[in-house]
């Protein structure tokens, strides 16, 4: 794998190679010690999948941060609306639910 040669025989860091190659310097450093304890690299086919996977996990991540920002402040909508027209029953001034 090209990755971990370029840490083990080029000496170049794993943050470097993971910006030029894509992959998290964790993988590469991963990939790296695999390599220093048996001798062998993972396929190249690993690497790929694993930045094609990252990339799909960080667009995923994108998503979902994106509806729990819209979900909190529906949330807060909803609390304000529900407090200015005392949605609430008698005796609580909030609800415990929104207050969260």
């Amino acid at each position: 794998m090209q990755a971990a040669r370029l840490v083990v025989e080029q000496g170049y860091s794993y943050a470097e190679v993971a910006q030029r190659l894509g992959p998290s310097a964790w993988s590469v450093r991963q990939w790296v010690d695999k390599y220093r304890k048996t001798g062998e690299l993972p396929a190249d086919g690993a690497a790929e999948a694993t930045g094609d996977q990252m990339k799909q996990l960080r667009k995923e991540n994108a998503r979902l941060r994106m509806e729990n920002d819209i979900l909190t402040q529906l949330s807060q909508l909803w609390r304000k609306i529900a407090i200015s027209k005392n949605f609430f029953p008698r005796g609580i001034s909030e609800s415990p639910q929104m207050l969260q």
